[in-house]
């Protein structure tokens, strides 16, 4: 009954930015954190960023901060990336996940994943 979608992907060039949309049914996403994951071509998943439920508390790649920002609309049941800054090796499809269910980012097990979003990052 969880499905997560994620939007906004597309092809920028390096120094542009990106808003990316994860849309959340079937659970309540107030009551749980949810990350952001990324899948470069040859390379394994890695986590970009999460968001907790309640207080907020986020988390990014030190690769990604500075540049990225997590956030959420409870009201929606939607939560965003935003991208600026992006590089070449921002290059990756997307994925939102969340398991629904554990509202702190370190504890969730992130059963649920979305079908992906394509970024590229070229010239």
């Amino acid at each position: 009954q969880v499905q997560l979608v994620e939007s906004g992907g597309g092809l920028v060039q390096p120094g542009g930015s990106l808003r990316l949309s994860c849309a959340a049914s079937g659970f309540t996403l107030a009551n749980t954190a949810i990350g952001w994951f990324r899948q470069a071509p040859g390379k394994e998943r890695e986590g970009v960023s999460c968001i907790s439920s309640s207080d907020g508390i986020t988390y990014y790649a030190d690769s990604v901060k500075g540049r990225f920002t997590i956030s959420r609309d409870n009201n929606k049941n939607t939560v965003y990336l935003q991208m600026n800054s992006l590089k070449p090796e921002d290059t990756a499809v997307y994925y939102c996940a969340t398991d629904g269910v554990v509202p702190d980012c370190e504890d969730n097990d992130y059963d649920y994943w979305g079908q992906g979003t394509q970024v590229t990052v070229s010239s």
